[in-house]
């Protein structure tokens, strides 16, 4: 009984950790798309847009500060 509270406690706990380093993740890169937008209420839904887009085309986390970069530029040119 011991053991399984042991190994019931520790999945719980990597499962926790898990879940709390995705949503941290999420929320940064939400805040970084939703900083480009410079507190233009158009182009926050945009960002937010073009951010769902990343994602489901697959971006890199490390190339999404560029991809942003380069979308936040397209909304100024149009």
């Amino acid at each position: 009984m011991d053991y399984f509270i042991i190994v019931v406690t520790t999945a719980a706990g990597l499962y926790f950790h898990w879940w709390l380093f995705r949503r941290i993740r999420q929320w940064s890169d939400r805040d970084l798309a939703l900083s480009l937008a410079e507190g233009d209420a158009g182009k926050r839904q945009y960002m937010l847009e073009q951010l769902a887009r990343a994602q489901s085309e697959g971006v890199r986390r490390r190339d999404l500060p560029n991809w942003l970069e380069q979308a936040a530029a397209q909304y100024r040119a149009s």
